[in-house]
Formats: C-alpha cells, sequence, structure tokens
C-alpha cells in the first residue's frame, strides 16, 4: 500500500512538473505553435517591428551632398540624433510642460474618479446606473471632438468660459488648465467604471464586519475599501502615467484656437513637427525612443513600489 502511494506520489509531482516518466520534458505538437502563431505575428508586426525600425532610424539622418542636386542621401550619426533631441531647448520645454500637466492631472482625475466611484458604491446611492452613464458618456467623444467644443466653449465671443473665469483660458497662463480641463473631463468617468468595478469585488463579509464594529462611510471607505482595491489603484496610475506623456490630441485641436501651443508644445507634438513638417525622421524616431523608456521607467518604478505595498 505503502509503495503504491509512493508510486502515485511520484506520477503526482511529474505531471505537476510537467515531465514525463523518463525525466524529459512533453513536446508540444504543430496545434500549440498554431495556436500561438496569431499573437506572435501581431506582437511582431505591430510592437516589435515598428520599435526596430524606430531604433534603426534614429541612428540615420537624411543630408544634402555636394550641390544638393542629387538629393539627400542617409548618413550614419550613431546617438547624433539623441543628443540633438535631449539639447533641444524646444524638446526640453515640451517635456517641462507634460511634467507641469501630469503633476496636476493625474492626482486630480484618479482623485475625481475614485470619489465618484465610492459615492455611487455607497449605500445611499440612488439610482446608480444613470449616475454611471452619466459620468461615462465624455469618454465616449472622440478626443478630437472633445478639443473641438471645449476649444469653442473657451473662445471669447462665442463661449461663455472665457466670461467666467479669472484667467484666459486659450491665453499663455491659461492653457495648460484648460487642456488639464479636456482631458480631465475625458478620462475621468472611464477611470471611475474601473474604480466602480473593483469595489464590486471587496467582500460584503468586510463591510458588514466594519458596520458591525461602528465604522461610519468615510471609515469603511478608507480602511476597507481602498485597501482592497488597491491594485487597481496602480493600474490605473501607470494607464494614466503614461497618457499624460503622449498628450498629443487636446493640444493639436486647441492649435486652431490659440497661439499659446506651438507645435513642440508637447513631446508628441515635437515628434511629429519633425517627422511630418520638417521631416526629419531620424531626429523623431530619436525622441520617440526616448519618450518610449521615460514611460517605461516611470511604469516600471510605479509598478515595483505597487508590489511593495502589497506585501
Amino acid at each position: 500500500m505503502t509503495r503504491s502511494l509512493s508510486g502515485g506520489a511520484r506520477s503526482g509531482a511529474r505531471a505537476v512538473l510537467g515531465r514525463t516518466s523518463s525525466g524529459r520534458m512533453p513536446r508540444f505538437g504543430g496545434a500549440a505553435v498554431l495556436l500561438c502563431a496569431p499573437f506572435a505575428l501581431l506582437l511582431l508586426g505591430t510592437v516589435l517591428a515598428p520599435v526596430a525600425y524606430a531604433l534603426y532610424l534614429s541612428l540615420f539622418t537624411e543630408r544634402l551632398s555636394g550641390l544638393g542636386f542629387s538629393g539627400p542621401s542617409r548618413a550614419f550619426v550613431a546617438l547624433g540624433n539623441y543628443a540633438e533631441v535631449v539639447t533641444d531647448p524646444d524638446f526640453l520645454r515640451g517635456v517641462g510642460n507634460v511634467a507641469l500637466y501630469a503633476v496636476i492631472q493625474v492626482p486630480l482625475m484618479l482623485g475625481g474618479a475614485l470619489v465618484v466611484a465610492l459615492l455611487i458604491d455607497s449605500a445611499v446611492a440612488r439610482l446608480k446606473q444613470v449616475w454611471l452613464l452619466a459620468v461615462f458618456l465624455p469618454y465616449a467623444v472622440p478626443g478630437v471632438i472633445a478639443g473641438l467644443i471645449w476649444g469653442y466653449l473657451y473662445s471669447p465671443g462665442i463661449g461663455p468660459v472665457s466670461a467666467i473665469a479669472p484667467i484666459d483660458p486659450l491665453g499663455a497662463s491659461g492653457i495648460l488648465p484648460s487642456v488639464v480641463n479636456i482631458a480631465t473631463w475625458q478620462w475621468m468617468g472611464y477611470n471611475m467604471i474601473i474604480f466602480y468595478t473593483a469595489l464590486q469585488t471587496v467582500p460584503r463579509e468586510l463591510l458588514e464586519a466594519a458596520r458591525v464594529d461602528g465604522a461610519g462611510p468615510i471609515r469603511t471607505a478608507v480602511s476597507v475599501k481602498l485597501p482592497s482595491i488597491r491594485p487597481t489603484l496602480f493600474v490605473g496610475l501607470v494607464f494614466t502615467i503614461i497618457g499624460a506623456l503622449q498628450l498629443f490630441t487636446e493640444p493639436l485641436v486647441l492649435q486652431s484656437f490659440t497661439g499659446a501651443v506651438t507645435s513642440t508644445w508637447t513631446p508628441s507634438l515635437y515628434v511629429y513637427d519633425s517627422a511630418f513638417v520638417a521631416g526629419d525622421y531620424g531626429r523623431a524616431a530619436a525622441a520617440s525612443v526616448l519618450l518610449g523608456l521615460v514611460s517605461a521607467v516611470l511604469s516600471a518604478v510605479v509598478m515595483r513600489f505597487s508590489a511593495r505595498r502589497s506585501r
């Protein structure tokens, strides 16, 4: 009896470890390759190949040879494009604008989305589906349309905002808050839905225990609900930071309403101007690679901090 149990245990261990009785790893047939092929092709075609091509372009630039009658020729400059980008005052100003935008918009939008989600999730809320739809609805508006709507609302003589606001929303001092307002208006509902969905997974036993212990709504939200959805909060933070670094649509649309938004007001606009206006694809690729690296580093830092807090 003992021997049979030992043999069964060894067989179970081999099954768990994925090994055959001879100790070799099992061979996967063509079915596994066939199932993985679509994902591998999509990953190669939409992620790896574009990244590799951007890295390739960032190492070259186009220069005119001789009198220029033969057209531009591609020249290898190694890290020259990267050095040009990081020392370009326009690019550095764009980085500063995006950093200030992120400092204001990320906590404002995530905080607002979290507060609204907690209010709708509370026991005293009525017509929850109506409130969810009302807050989420701006996310259904395309970014270009949202920029045009708010651009007309900001315009003097057309929209009411310029008459109410203490500063010119399209002026040099008001354009950043205006962009923050547009992005927050559009994306708060999206994050609110994510947070509200996560709140629905909080065990009701914990909430009932908190009520029995005498915890009020605010204490329950802070001590029970927020710790339970901490991983979701960090995921929302990562996505919001990445979105902030890629700020493009809102300032691009507002360019037609004000001169306060230049063609290099954000790093993404800098990339667009370098590639499709100046025709300098090497510099645009270098700026894109740097922007991607910063996004990856910040995402890794936030996720590492999230993992430490979850322990």
